[in-house]
């Protein structure tokens, strides 16, 4: 993954079989979870003004359960701040966002950098 200044593209790329390959080394979790934590903050509208560049590359399967529990992740934190922690729908996001986690987790092999 490669971060350049506010006045160029941004570009993520998250390579989900390189992953599988060096799941115990530290430094591509982190990759991994940075990433994810980029793409929320621009689904979010977040402080990067630039232009977003992403990549997913790995099996149709995983990059299909990838997107599926990243969709997921921002429904629970769009219900979170729009409802709060302790409201119904909120807690319904977060028991199908739980469900898309086991399911990436099952798919690739791979933990969810955020629980």
């Amino acid at each position: 993954m490669e971060l350049l200044n506010e006045d160029e593209i941004v570009s993520i790329e998250i390579d989900l079989e390189q992953l599988k390959e060096n799941e115990l080394n530290e430094s591509f979790l982190t990759m991994f979870g940075t990433g994810i934590k980029l793409i929320l903050d621009r689904m979010f509208g977040g402080r990067v003004a630039s232009p977003l560049s992403m990549v997913v590359k790995g099996r149709s399967g995983d990059i299909k359960s990838f997107a599926r529990t990243l969709g997921r992740e921002k429904k629970y934190l769009e219900a979170s701040k729009k409802y709060g922690l302790d409201n119904p729908k909120t807690f319904g996001d977060k028991r199908k966002l739980e469900k898309a986690i086991a399911g990436f987790e099952k798919d690739t092999g791979l933990k969810w950098p955020f629980k």
